[in-house]
């Protein structure tokens, strides 16, 4: 499939730039990816395979049932984005921290291949298990006059050097600062890492954003992510309560979000496009439950296109081994779904309203059939449904 496939046109003015509250109070555009063969209820809309209905998100209580299993990503946002001045010049530079840099020590040459995979993606509450060369992050630089040795002061005490350009969009950087001693400095100068298409004055990014801008499950011993898992935004505790006395079962896996997740795609040809690698964290346990409910053919419900990408990348490997040889996995997955893929764990997801040639899109265009998600993306759009991260819900199942 081409690139243009996957495009489509939005008014500006559904891009939603602030949640609605409480979160739970988002509009739910529910597709049935199945034949309706009894007349649908109220404000729903029919097609060949497919059935639409408009809901609220805390109707979704209602699409849930005793045994179903709930998987979220658990990862925390950090405060990603850094404004500092260039030394030379005074001239404001923006230094976005993707993941620590790490350490090549003679352990980590010996895992070859996987220590590749791990340069962009060990996380910040990581750090004391991957070995980092201390004060080196890989980063994105936004701004004029970016080069290598390039001296950049924020406040705090904080400083940096360019080191080099990897000539992939990321750059290597080394602070004057590392470990707890940095991120307690990027705690309380850094901004949010909201998208571009959320428009803040960076001078007036408020306190709403910082909680906003984050699961309310989101676990502090998993600070990691520079994206937020945006599906899990609809969610309350209360919600959650409700969900769990119906009998739902909730888990959670861990995977920090970067550039894998939010890189344009660049080729014409998406089969051929490069997903960067991003570290994923599942216990044992959390494993062994999965892989018992999917064999007792309960259904499994993602929670956002990454618990998709953890299920089918990492899980679906696990479904045929006995219990007692599962094992506590925390490795980097680079797995890209898109149309033609056969999903082995998912059978329901939880997710928003994706931007045009997005992986994001491909991948629920792989699970609901592309030609349902252009009809439910139209229908959204007449309905003026709120769009991207901090938008409304889709439940497809």
């Amino acid at each position: 499939m081409r690139l243009k496939d996957f495009d489509y046109n939005l008014p500006k003015n559904l891009i939603a730039q602030t949640p609605v509250k409480p979160r739970d109070h988002s509009r739910l555009l529910v597709l049935r990816k199945a034949v309706q063969k009894s007349a649908p209820s109220a404000g729903a809309a029919l097609g060949a395979d497919f059935c639409i209905q408009h809901k609220h998100f805390y109707d979704i209580v209602d699409y849930f049932k005793k045994g179903d299993v709930l998987v979220l990503n658990n990862s925390k946002v950090f405060p990603a984005r850094l404004i500092g001045k260039k030394k030379e010049t005074g001239g404001r530079i923006e230094v976005f921290l993707l993941s620590p840099t790490p350490n090549p020590s003679p352990a980590s040459r010996e895992r070859g291949a996987i220590e590749k995979k791990f340069q962009r993606i060990p996380s910040p509450e990581t750090k004391s298990r991957v070995r980092v060369r201390d004060g080196a992050w890989q980063c994105l630089l936004g701004g004029n006059g970016r080069k290598e040795n390039l001296e950049i002061k924020f406040k705090n005490g904080l400083e940096c050097k360019i080191l080099k350009n990897n000539n992939d969009g990321t750059w290597e950087v080394e602070f004057n600062k590392s470990g707890k001693q940095m991120m307690e400095i990027v705690e309380k100068i850094g901004k949010m890492p909201l998208p571009p298409y959320i428009k803040r004055d960076d001078r007036r990014q408020t306190t709403d954003d910082r909680n906003n801008y984050q699961t309310v499950y989101a676990d502090d011993k998993k600070i990691g992510s520079v994206a937020a898992p945006t599906a899990g935004f609809h969610f309350t505790p209360e919600l959650i309560k409700k969900l769990k006395n119906k009998g739902a079962r909730f888990e959670y896996v861990t995977l920090h979000v970067g550039m894998g997740t939010f890189a344009p795609v660049k080729v014409d040809d998406i089969a051929k496009h490069k997903m960067h690698a991003e570290l994923v964290e599942v216990r044992k346990d959390v494993l062994k439950r999965i892989v018992k409910a999917k064999k007792e053919k309960r259904r499994i419900i993602a929670v956002g296109t990454t618990s998709v990408r953890t299920l089918e990348g990492l899980i679906s490997g696990q479904l045929n081994k006995p219990l007692n040889q599962i094992s506590n996995f925390k490795l980097p997955i680079t797995t890209f779904i898109y149309p033609g893929y056969k999903f082995k764990v998912v059978d329901a997801m939880i997710t928003n309203f994706h931007l045009p040639k997005s992986t994001l899109l491909m991948l629920v265009s792989a699970l609901a059939g592309k030609s349902n998600i252009d009809k439910a993306y139209k229908e959204a759009i007449k309905n003026k449904y709120r769009f991207y991260s901090y938008g409304d819900a889709m439940l497809i199942y």
